[in-house]
């Protein structure tokens, strides 16, 4: 098949639900703002490397959880990770079909749950079923040349890091300026 701009993209390919060996990934629903504002949204360590300032008050989650859950799924899908038995919320996956076989995602976990291997197992597995799907090459991810966390867990996570992207996205609370970013990919 032959893509172009107009080609639509797949609605199948983001799947609705799915889970790793230890992790349950269902739809962001309004219900984990609370859970989201508590858990981590505040934390400054936990947003140092995010496009998004720490969060002051409850709203400001509500209307970024109200924005993830109205965006269109086919395009896109935010993912509440949570434990198998989803009694306990560990932070956010979002994956973003930019094209018909690209996806690219983005990550944040609280921070009681770092270093623990969380991120890596949920990562592994979003990439592998990504890769499965007929129509989907690649999947990528950024993260800033100086959050070593992150670039590590894409490592582990079987990604490669395909080079540097020049003062290529703002993280406001590093930066007013545009910074330097890694981009690491998986292909098939």
């Amino acid at each position: 098949m032959l893509y172009s701009l107009t080609t639509p993209i797949v609605p199948t390919m983001l799947p609705e639900y799915f889970h790793s060996t230890d992790h349950v990934l269902r739809p962001l629903s309004l219900d984990d703002a609370e859970k989201i504002f508590h858990g981590y949204a505040q934390d400054p360590e936990v947003s140092r490397y995010t496009i998004w300032l720490p969060h002051k008050h409850l709203s400001e989650t509500k209307e970024f959880v109200a924005a993830c859950v109205s965006a269109p799924p086919q395009s896109g899908r935010t993912y509440s990770i949570c434990d198998t038995k989803e009694t306990s919320f560990r932070g956010l996956l979002s994956i973003r079909q930019i094209n018909p076989f690209h996806v690219e995602f983005g990550y944040v976990l609280a921070r009681p749950w770092w270093g623990r291997g969380v991120m890596t197992d949920v990562l592994k597995t979003a990439v592998t079923l990504m890769l499965s799907q007929t129509d989907c090459f690649r999947v990528s991810g950024i993260c800033d040349v100086a959050n070593v966390g992150s670039a590590r867990v894409m490592e582990k996570a079987g990604l490669t890091r395909e080079g540097v992207l020049r003062r290529y996205i703002v993280h406001p609370n590093v930066s007013s300026s545009p910074r330097d970013c890694f981009i690491y990919a998986a292909v098939k």
